[in-house]
């Protein structure tokens, strides 16, 4: 335990902050301002009786895997073949029988801590996409380059708290490997907190077994290092490969996000109240599971609710009613006393443009506003999460500090009221060179990093260039001032050699 916590002492960062950002970097957000509640209890009542409705009459299927089905059973739920039913209130008394209603997910670096549940949120980048697009070479696949890159530069955001899992999937590495390279480029190049992967028992097994070697095995059994998420095959379907890592996550004592992956109108009814109903019934079933399998093991509510055209049947982003789900999903998880796992700033856009832009704004500020705990895909995403944008990624992360600051609420202390400095400056005069305004200044007002608030004169003999194009200066100022934080190498050649035997030890597959 101490060598564990001289490590992470050891893990300061050294980079420096970005010349544009105002405050200190905080860990995570610890809102200040109430959560946008607008079901009554009556309406929340509602969308549980139907879930346990669904529940009882429909059920769950777990597929593939004979344990599960077995888990369920001891616990005296109705199994037959892999499909599951449950009493009314039985999967709500199992969670709140046991999971934590907050809990601290570790980073090398016990400065870059999270607290997730309460009154916090924790913003983390996109997660999945098998392409990269920035201004300079386009739309391509994503190579395990683009991954170091990716990885580097969210660590120079200081309004993004988590390092994130799959920032891109690096398709120049065999599929059944690649996790391994990125864990490592996560604690390499990163000290902050970050998932493990979450296809599969195995690979699952490989993040602790990291994990393990990076924090001390005795410090990650009682203290939760790794997030993940294991979402649902709506409608009502758990495969073998989520409640494979679902299964390691949650007896090793690390985070599953237990979140119902849903297109309303696909994947559930193309109502918002049939699609909260379902979303609800899918979380509460797999959230149960996890405390079954170890009472105490840290679990969220997950949802990703949107919607899908009704004229073309793609996905859409940004949309009113993905809006008033996710307040709802905020309300569901607060009666049950766990925190919230959901999205931010997705879009349908193919680039950082202004569709980009309003879809992205409105889905984060109403996670925001939802009182997510963690959001995922809070900066970076593009083509509804097929791709990774670089400029998307700097765009995002400057919303995120807006909102970061917004969530603050008002300064009503004596030097926020400024009445000596209305008393100062009188009638018709101006506050520019009050002893106020000087004492203030710097840290006054959130100033973004892609905005331009200068003169048409100005602006247009800088290059005339617009908020992506921006963004792309930025970004790479931002990587050709990065520096790795420090660590121990003692543990750096124990992770690479723990990622070097197991490569050899795997054939390469592709898919």
């Amino acid at each position: 335990m101490a060598e564990a916590r001289a490590r992470r002492r050891n893990g300061k960062r050294s980079g420096r902050r970005p010349e544009k950002e105002t405050a200190p970097r905080a860990p995570y957000i610890s809102r200040q301002i109430a959560t946008y509640d607008i079901l009554s209890a009556e309406g929340l009542d509602l969308i549980e009786d139907n879930a346990n409705t669904i529940l009882q009459e429909t059920g769950m299927e777990f597929r593939g895997d004979p344990e599960i089905l077995q888990i369920w059973r001891n616990a005296g739920a109705d199994v037959k073949g892999e499909r599951v039913r449950f009493e009314p209130g039985m999967c709500r008394g199992i969670i709140q029988a046991s999971a934590p209603g907050e809990f601290v997910q570790h980073a090398r670096n016990p400065q870059n801590n999270v607290i997730i549940g309460g009154s916090n949120t924790v913003l983390a980048p996109v997660w999945g996409p098998p392409f990269v697009h920035d201004l300079d070479q386009g739309r391509r696949y994503a190579t395990l380059d683009d991954f170091h890159k990716l990885v580097k530069l969210h660590a120079m955001l200081p309004a993004v708290h988590h390092s994130g899992g799959v920032l891109c999937e690096p398709v120049d590495v065999p599929a059944n490997k690649r996790h391994l390279d990125m864990l490592l480029a996560h604690i390499r190049f990163s000290d902050r907190p970050f998932f493990g992967a979450l296809l599969g028992a195995e690979r699952a097994q490989d993040s602790v077994e990291i994990a393990k070697i990076l924090f001390g095995a005795e410090f990650v059994n009682d203290h939760c290092c790794l997030y993940a998420v294991s979402n649902t095959n709506a409608p009502l379907v758990l495969d073998s490969a989520m409640s494979g890592a679902l299964k390691v996550y949650a007896r090793n004592n690390q985070a599953v996000a237990c979140t119902p992956w849903t297109l309303a109108g696909a994947m559930s009814p193309c109502t918002e109240a049939g699609t909260l109903a379902q979303v609800l019934a899918e979380a509460l079933a797999v959230m149960a599971l996890t405390q079954l399998i170890k009472p105490g093991a840290p679990c969220l509510f997950g949802c990703f609710a949107t919607a899908i055209s009704m004229q073309s049947g793609a996905p859409t982003f940004g949309n009113p009613e993905a809006g008033r789900m996710v307040l709802v999903a905020g309300q569901l998880a607060r009666r049950l006393g766990v925190p919230l796992h959901t999205v931010g700033a997705l879009t349908a856009s193919k680039i950082p443009d202004a569709q980009a832009l309003q879809e992205s704004t409105y889905g984060l500020t109403m996670s925001v506003l939802a009182g997510a705990n963690f959001i995922n895909h809070a900066c970076g995403w593009l083509e509804g999460g097929l791709v990774s944008g670089f400029e998307k990624s700097v765009i995002d992360a400057d919303l995120c500090g807006k909102l970061s600051v917004f969530t603050q609420g008002m300064d009503l202390s004596d030097n926020a009221q400024a009445m000596d400095a209305i008393r100062e400056v009188g009638p018709g005069e101006h506050f520019l060179a009050s002893q106020h305004t000087l004492k203030n200044f710097a840290t006054a007002f959130y100033r973004p990093l892609t905005a331009d608030n200068n003169s048409f004169e100005q602006w247009k003999a800088e290059g005339s260039l617009d908020a992506a194009r921006r963004a792309n200066k930025i970004w790479k100022d931002l990587l050709a001032r990065y520096e790795p934080p420090p660590i121990d190498p003692g543990v750096w050649e124990g992770l690479k050699e723990y990622v070097a035997k197991r490569k050899a030890s795997l054939p390469d597959q592709p898919y």
